[in-house]
């Protein structure tokens, strides 16, 4: 099945993005880095698993690495995030590339883009994305 194919099944019903593997599929409706951040707070990994995701910037990928999945399909993709999954070996696919991800109001670069920046670690990554998450619950 192509990757576009793939990708429009397992994104109907309104689902931002999924893992699976030949015997389980886990998706999530929630909105951007949310559910990735919650699937490591769980102490899921997810080594041997395909994702599928509507848009991954440089801070999805560094949860995706951190997640371990071996593939991810995007339907949008930063120039940020494709320089992750090369450097740690994650194949990818997309089908729209841009230089970095915007904002839900379109007035500047996502947060979670801005917080992982300058970062080049996995780890270091995700302090900043969880210092960044808890910035914007208290700013509501």
């Amino acid at each position: 099945m192509r990757g576009t194919e793939l990708g429009a099944r397992a994104l109907r019903g309104g689902f931002t993005c999924a893992v699976y593997n030949k015997t389980e599929v886990v998706k999530s409706k929630k909105r951007g880095v949310a559910p990735l951040v919650e699937w490591l707070e769980s102490g899921k990994i997810f080594c041997g698993f395909s994702a599928v995701d509507k848009v991954v910037g440089k801070a999805a990928a560094y949860l995706y690495v951190l997640l371990g999945v071996d593939k991810v399909y995007a339907l949008v993709i930063s120039e940020g995030a494709a320089e992750v999954f090369t450097r740690f070996g994650i194949a990818y696919i997309y089908e729209e590339k841009v230089p970095a991800i915007r904002n839900r109001t379109d007035t500047g670069f996502c947060p979670m883009e801005q917080a992982v920046w300058d970062i080049d670690e996995p780890q270091t990554a995700y302090e900043a994305i969880k210092q960044t998450l808890e910035k914007l619950k208290k700013n509501g």
